[in-house]
């Protein structure tokens, strides 16, 4: 049976021997650094639940030597609550981090220095207050602190006081109460004293030298209709120990200020309270503006209703002097079509318009036209342009003398009232002859279809109604053939926004040429499905047809 070699030397070899000895050494010392190592985490455990109850900043540091036995770093190893790196670290986050890590610029200063020789010679390191730049919440501020640093079994215990944190806090305060429009109140009911802080002075208007106004004192410089609400919220504050949040007004030299208090009270062990702490509010400045924006409410409300009701006395006049024809109209052997089709944009009606009737003598009048502008104005002046146009033909006056005389009366019109202006063509057929005469007063060219193509119309002299007492007229004439189709428009037919006008005349001519090809049935509804309108203004069409039976 075989042994082993290291439990006894009987028999064995040197070599084994020594072996074993060597190997019994080693683990004595494994087991001595084993308890020390146990030793070292049970002290930093004990620190650590001491930090854990310190109040302010202290850290455990353990050095970081170099092969020369040069300390280099510190490792943290425990860390109170509230300490703080340069990161924003706090408290156990900066265990296992080294100092430069977390305080880079302390390295090579007199703090670092006194750090070394605390650790070397056990004396106690209490620094002189020192500057330090740090970054707070993005900003960049300089800090005064005072380090103290004790020796503890190879290690370091490190605290630290910062000596304007107290100014910092006021600062921070003040520049709270600044932006918010606050100002801080306390009331010791058992002294009778009271503390306001200067931004209260200024919200009550009042000199600090006469000092604070008593709580009870609140309610008589409130208006006298805040003070019920008021009153029951100082009730409730003081009897009862309950918080309020009361809105009030009160009278200064200035007018009358909206303030706010929010409030409690700390009580006694009876519940009796002895300490009134809160604030007051200036939201002059936000009642301001709410009421100014109450008040524009209001008025666009307001206008809002005028708009509507003016809309709609303007759309049943237009519509009771443009009944629009539910089907084609015959007029002296020629078929007509009528469209009408309102803008989908704003509330104001539209001054497009058009007249369609047969005249004494057997021939027919047809008139397109579009007053510039919209409402109830829009709509007086295309009556005025439509009844006294008709009521000139009919008398016996030819178009151009007749579209001089609208001219006049639309510049004379305009000395009462706001300018205006209109585009207007004018034309009259003649059965007899098939001869159809017109005049244009800055209007779109009619569109002739004949034979499955389309051109439009000459465009004779003739400046729009209403911009000159010089303005000239002048007829043209077409002798129409059976099958042609004349159309007379406003520009809401064509006109696309940002596009060029010629570009919607071309669109016009090549959709009619499609639309009224002679086989084509409601050949004014295929064209306005063909166009598509934008919508952005009134569309108004007329569409002069002679029947291809006429033409026998």
């Amino acid at each position: 049976m075989q042994t082993d070699p290291t439990a006894t030397g009987d028999g064995a070899p040197p070599e084994v021997l020594a072996l074993a000895k060597v190997e019994r050494v080693k683990g004595v010392l494994m087991a001595r650094e084993d308890r020390e190592a146990k030793a070292a985490d049970g002290q930093v455990a004990a620190v650590q639940k001491i930090f854990d109850a310190l109040a302010g900043p202290a850290v455990l540091l353990s050095p970081l030597r170099s092969p020369t036995g040069e300390v280099e770093d510190y490792r943290i190893d425990a860390a109170a609550p509230d300490s703080v790196d340069v990161a924003g670290r706090r408290g156990k986050e900066l265990v296992g981090r080294r100092v430069l890590e977390t305080y880079p610029t302390v390295a090579g200063t007199a703090v670092w220095q006194g750090y070394r020789d605390a650790l070397e010679t056990g004396t106690n390191y209490e620094g002189e207050p020192f500057t330090y730049r740090e970054v707070d919440a993005g900003v960049p501020a300089t800090s005064t602190y005072s380090v103290r640093a004790t020796r503890l079994d190879g290690r370091l215990v490190v605290s630290w006081v910062r000596h304007d944190a107290g100014e910092r806090e006021i600062r921070r305060l003040t520049a709270m109460q600044r932006l918010g429009n606050l100002g801080w109140a306390d009331w010791n009911l058992t002294t009778d004293t009271i503390h306001w802080s200067d931004q209260v002075y200024d919200f009550f208007d009042r000199a600090p030298e006469r000092g604070p106004i008593r709580l009870e004192e609140l309610p008589g410089h409130l208006v006298p209709d805040d003070l019920p609400k008021f009153a029951d919220a100082v009730q409730r504050l003081l009897g009862e120990g309950t918080a309020i949040d009361q809105p009030f007004r009160i009278a200064t030299a200035g007018g009358i200020r909206h303030l706010r208090i929010v409030a409690e009270a700390e009580t006694d062990a009876f519940g009796t309270p002895v300490e009134v702490h809160g604030f007051f509010q200036n939201v002059t400045p936000q009642r301001d503006t709410e009421l100014a924006l109450r008040e524009s409410e209001r008025a666009v409300f307001v206008q809002r209703g005028v708009l509507q009701a003016e809309r709609a006395i303007a759309a049943r006049l237009q519509h009771a002097l443009l009944p629009i024809p539910e089907q084609s109209i015959e007029l002296v052997g020629l078929r007509v079509d009528i469209a009408y089709v309102p803008s989908d944009s704003g509330v104001n009606v539209g001054g497009d318009w058009y007249s369609a009737i047969e005249l004494p003598d057997k021939s027919a009048l047809f008139v397109v036209g579009d007053v510039a502008g919209h409402g109830l104005d829009a709509v007086g002046t295309m009556a005025q342009l439509r009844f006294t146009a008709k009521g000139m033909i009919v008398t016996g006056s030819a178009l151009p003398d007749a579209m001089g005389r609208l001219n006049t009366l639309l510049l004379h019109s305009a000395a009462d009232s706001a300018a205006t202006t209109a585009t207007m063509i004018m034309a009259r057929y003649r059965p007899e002859e098939r001869r159809l005469v017109w005049v244009r007063a800055g209007h779109l060219p009619p569109l002739l279809v004949r034979d499955g193509r389309a051109r439009f119309l000459p465009l004779p002299e003739g400046r729009l109604l209403g911009a000159s007492f010089d303005s000239v007229y002048v007829e043209e004439t077409l002798d129409l053939e059976p099958g042609d189709h004349v159309l007379l428009y406003t520009d809401g037919l064509i006109e696309v926004p940002g596009e060029d006008l010629d570009r919607g005349l071309d669109r016009l001519a090549e959709a009619a040429a499609e639309a009224m090809d002679g086989a084509a049935r409601e050949p004014l509804a295929r064209l306005l499905g063909a166009l598509r309108p934008a919508g952005g203004d009134d569309v108004c069409v007329v569409d002069i047809h002679l029947p291809r039976a006429a033409g026998g």
